[in-house]
């Protein structure tokens, strides 16, 4: 992985941020408290080709018996701040307040979205990431009860090929999205397929 450091300034903008996706960049923090901002650029990319996505039985067959009321956009900010609440199996977060205000204003412009797992009015899953051209930048996901944020994933998914994007980007695989069928893309093959989705019309979400 190669990451691109440099303090945050003022003069980061949101716009800034569009134009780091469109060339293979996402920003991260060291943590919370962290004011910094570095550019993070792979050497391989993780990708979840949306035509090889798979689903198990096992989780089809919970979505089937509908145990969360599935959202999209109603509650971003907080989405983000669940996302960056330490957990057991996540301690530390890279997201700092720097990148809640910027992606809270691509939300804003239509470039940054959430889907929610709801259970009543409590949100115990969700998902958030990036929207451009026809490609989706998956950033960060959390999970309050079991399977709510991998039953964000499958309708995320579904959003996206109904929509006709053709890039789910995960920056990085884990076995948990290896068993989605998330696969490791050099960044040269990567890049293509970015530069294909950037000429394409954005797409709405």
């Amino acid at each position: 992985m190669i990451g691109r450091r440099g303090k945050y300034y003022p003069t980061l903008t949101s716009d800034i941020l569009l134009r780091a996706y469109s060339i293979g960049l996402f920003p991260m923090a060291e943590s919370a408290d962290d004011p910094e901002i570095f550019w993070v650029e792979p050497e391989i990319r993780g990708v979840l080709p949306l035509d090889g996505f798979h689903l198990s039985k096992s989780l089809a067959k919970v979505i089937r018996k509908r145990p969360f009321d599935i959202r999209f956009d109603t509650a971003f900010d907080r989405v983000i701040d669940r996302c960056a609440e330490p957990a057991e199996d996540r301690p530390n977060t890279w997201i700092n307040a720097t990148i809640r205000l910027l992606y809270s204003e691509l939300h804003r412009m239509g470039h940054a979205h959430s889907v929610e797992a709801w259970e009543g009015e409590e949100l115990v899953g969700g998902l958030y990431g990036v929207s451009l051209g026809s490609a989706f930048f998956g950033e960060s996901m959390f999970s309050r009860r079991t399977n709510a944020s991998k039953i964000c994933l499958v309708f995320l998914v579904e959003r996206l090929r109904a929509q006709g994007f053709t890039i789910l980007d995960t920056q990085f695989t884990t076995e948990h999205l290896k068993t989605f069928g998330a696969i490791d893309v050099p960044k040269e093959t990567y890049l293509e397929m970015l530069k294909e989705a950037m000429d394409s019309p954005h797409l709405t979400f």
